[in-house]
Formats: structure tokens, C-alpha cells, sequence
């Protein structure tokens, strides 16, 4: 076993699946506890019995204050502290203007940003008190560019890598770092609904193939860590180039 995150505690929300189990595996292998938040609960409750004694599961509906606060309370309960959130769960869906609805764009601004804020609001105090502590939060290469068509989905990854920005000013003082990171198109669940199956070959041109969760669990294991004491209210993108402007020929 690894020791990048020996003694840390997470919150990970959106954790039963896709990147956020991704996530949790890596955290528990580099020595973590992990508390696996997500509205799955056969799925999350599964996951935390493969990662043995140092997982709990905990439902979570990132939409609803009291849920995070429960969440935060297992952490302490079970693990004495917490001292790293990570805001995974998100959703996407798009449709143009005209047709794309007001509800359509409440639920995912309330999951994707809201969310979020929910969550940093519950885990504040015990982030304080476990400092340094670490937040990470995955926006998306869809809050440093506009997509056409995913009107609320990018809203919402600008708006979380604001929230980052303030946050991170503020906290600093009291020694939690808060980063976002800004992941293209990964092989998860979410992407699998809209695409069909899809796979990765990581010798192919990074421009012309998706990424694999593990390629952004790597820095978000970096962000959790130590090793990132001096990286804070940045945005760390992990897009096989897609941001880095067009290409011709």
C-alpha cells in the first residue's frame, strides 16, 4: 500500500460509481479513509464493503443540506475528522434554447453548483479544525470553454470554478486549500448513456480519444495531498488538449 494520503479523511460525493469510485479506490489505496456519499445505495454500500474497514457508505443527495451534514457527521463518527471533500456527483444534459426547460436547468444547476456549496457549507468547520485540509472540486473542461447546446451544464462548471476561486480566498487563512479540476471527456456511466459503450486506447492522439477516470484520479490525488501545499484557488485541466484551441489539415 501507498502512503501519498496516509491518516486524510474523505468526503467524496458521487462516489458509487464512474470517476468518484475511481476516486475512493485510489484514496483507500494511498492510505485514506473514504466516506462514499451518493444516492446509489446498493451501488455505494457495495463499494465500501470492497474497500474493507477503511470505507463507509453514506447516502447522499447533494441537493439537500441535511444529507451533507449527516455525511460530514459519519466522517467524524466513524474516522475522528475530516479533511478532504471532494465534490464529484454531477449531471449532464443539454437542448437549445427555446425547447431546453427552466426545470431541466434548476436540477442541474442544483446539483452541479449548488451542490457543492452545500457541501463545503456542511464540511466547513470540520475542515477547519483537521487543517490543512483540502477541497477539490470537479468542474469540467465546460467551465473554461462554451459548449453549444449544454447551456446549464456549462453555466454550472463556470460557476463552480468561480466558487472555488472565492472559497479558496476565503479558507485560506485557516488552512484549507480549495482547487478545481476540469476534466474532458471521461469513459464513466454518464458519458456511456449518451455515446454508447465507449473504450480507451491510451496510445491513441490524446485529441482524438476519451480519458479513463484513473487519468483524472491521479490529480485528484495530487490535489488531496501534501504534495499540492502550495496550489490553491487554481483550475488544473485534464482534457487531452481539447482547451488548448483548434486544429487544422
Amino acid at each position: 500500500m501507498s502512503s501519498r494520503l496516509a491518516g486524510r479523511v474523505a468526503l467524496i460525493s458521487g462516489a458509487a460509481s464512474g470517476m468518484g469510485a475511481s476516486h475512493a479506490r485510489a484514496f483507500v489505496a494511498e492510505g485514506a479513509a473514504v466516506v462514499i456519499g451518493d444516492i446509489a445505495d446498493a451501488a455505494g454500500a457495495a463499494l465500501a464493503a470492497e474497500l474493507g474497514e477503511r470505507a463507509a457508505f453514506a447516502h447522499l443527495d447533494v441537493t439537500r443540506s441535511e444529507d451533507w451534514d449527516a455525511a460530514v457527521a459519519e466522517a467524524v463518527r466513524r474516522f475522528g475528522k475530516l479533511d478532504v471533500l471532494v465534490n464529484n456527483a454531477g449531471v449532464l444534459d443539454g437542448g437549445p434554447i427555446g425547447t431546453y426547460t427552466e426545470k431541466q436547468w434548476q436540477h442541474v444547476l442544483s446539483v452541479n453548483l449548488t451542490g457543492p456549496f452545500l457541501g463545503l457549507t456542511a464540511a466547513r468547520d470540520a475542515l477547519v479544525a483537521a487543517r490543512p485540509a483540502a477541497v477539490v472540486n470537479i468542474s469540467s473542461a465546460a467551465g473554461m470553454q462554451g459548449v453549444a447546446g449544454m447551456h446549464a451544464y456549462t453555466a454550472s462548471k463556470f460557476g463552480l470554478r468561480g466558487f472555488t476561486k472565492s472559497a479558496a480566498l476565503e479558507l485560506a487563512p485557516h488552512g484549507v486549500r480549495v482547487n478545481s479540476v476540469h476534466p474532458g471527456g471521461i469513459v464513466t456511466p454518464m458519458i456511456g448513456a449518451m455515446t454508447g459503450d465507449v473504450t480507451v486506447d491510451r496510445d491513441a492522439d490524446t485529441l482524438k480519444r476519451l480519458g479513463a477516470p484513473e487519468e483524472v484520479t491521479s490529480l485528484v490525488v495530487f490535489l488531496a495531498s501534501s504534495e499540492s501545499s502550495y496550489c490553491s484557488g487554481a483550475e488544473f485541466v485534464v482534457d487531452g488538449g481539447m482547451t488548448a484551441g483548434s486544429t487544422f489539415g
